[in-house]
């Protein structure tokens, strides 16, 4: 890096005195010398290096998403699969089958219920609310049926 510095700085010198004499020739009438033939110095641009790199870039996420492509339809074949075992096994299950003659011998008795019987109440139709006072006052009704008994 140093090398070509110094040799730009030297050619920048080089070149400015040559002006300056071509300049000062010039003024007096005098032709000015002929210069050299400049040869253009090489240069590499980065734009095949940058396609290299994009089409590497491209590949990569083209088969990321083919290989995710892949993955969602495996997991879409194994969830249809199982959904069709369970449809298998739900209609395996619901297939009829005769039930068993009851017994005529041994007459039913229904036994009778130990729970409280149900108080029924009037509906609150007059007020908009959710709580309707009036008709919680109907508890207390209830609760002194409970207590009586």
């Amino acid at each position: 890096m140093e090398k070509a510095y110094s040799k730009s700085a030297l050619k920048f010198v080089k070149n400015t005195s040559q002006s300056a004499v071509q300049w000062s020739s010039n003024a007096r009438g005098m032709k000015s010398p002929t210069r050299e033939n400049t040869k253009p110095q090489e240069f590499k641009l980065h734009t095949q290096e940058r396609a290299i790199k994009r089409a590497m870039f491209n590949y990569e996420v083209t088969t990321k998403l083919y290989l995710m492509e892949l993955q969602k339809k495996q997991v879409d074949k194994l969830q249809k699969m199982i959904e069709e075992e369970e449809i298998r096994l739900l209609r395996k299950e619901m297939v009829p089958r005769a039930q068993l003659m009851p017994y005529f011998d041994r007459p039913f008795f229904p036994q009778r219920s130990n729970r409280p019987l149900t108080i029924p109440k009037e509906p609150c139709f007059h007020l908009k609310s959710n709580k309707c006072w009036s008709c919680s006052s109907g508890n207390e009704l209830y609760n002194f049926y409970q207590s009586q008994a």
